[in-house]
């Protein structure tokens, strides 16, 4: 069994993979498409998650920093009925307030360029994202 973290950008889609305990998440790949085109991301990911035999999917969740929901949040929420109905697996909503911020300090501490550090981000951030909700439900 294995969950699959995804981070929605508006080009990008980091996406990551726990292991086969549900413990330890890592960076699997980010996916790029022209911009907020999210149709082109089911074939990816139909093959991502068949390869990886994936039970559930946790989808950062871009609430704005006072808990309201913006824009970003509502496309979030479109994509998440999206996956269900084209895959019909369970898609969790995680909170991703700082996710992003997150990962470019530690990218930053990793003294990567500024290329570099973009091409990581997403990727960076789906880990945390799943990460954080495998640490959450690791006690359940």
């Amino acid at each position: 069994m294995r969950y699959l973290g995804l981070d929605l950008g508006s080009k990008t889609l980091g996406v990551a993979i726990s292991d086969t305990n549900l413990v330890i998440a890592s960076v699997l790949t980010t996916l790029r498409f022209p911009d907020e085109d999210y149709d082109l991301l089911l074939p990816p990911l139909r093959e991502i998650l068949v390869s990886n035999k994936i039970e559930k999917i946790i989808l950062g969740y871009p609430l704005n920093m006072d808990g309201t929901i913006g824009l970003r949040a509502t496309i979030t929420l479109g994509f998440k009925k999206k996956l269900e109905e084209e895959f019909g697996l369970e898609v969790i909503l995680e909170d991703e307030r700082l996710t992003s911020v997150i990962s470019n300090q530690i990218l930053l501490e990793a003294d990567l360029s500024r290329k570099k550090r973009k091409k990581k981000v997403d990727g960076l951030a789906a880990q945390i994202i799943l990460q954080s909700y495998l640490d959450r439900k690791g006690g359940e």
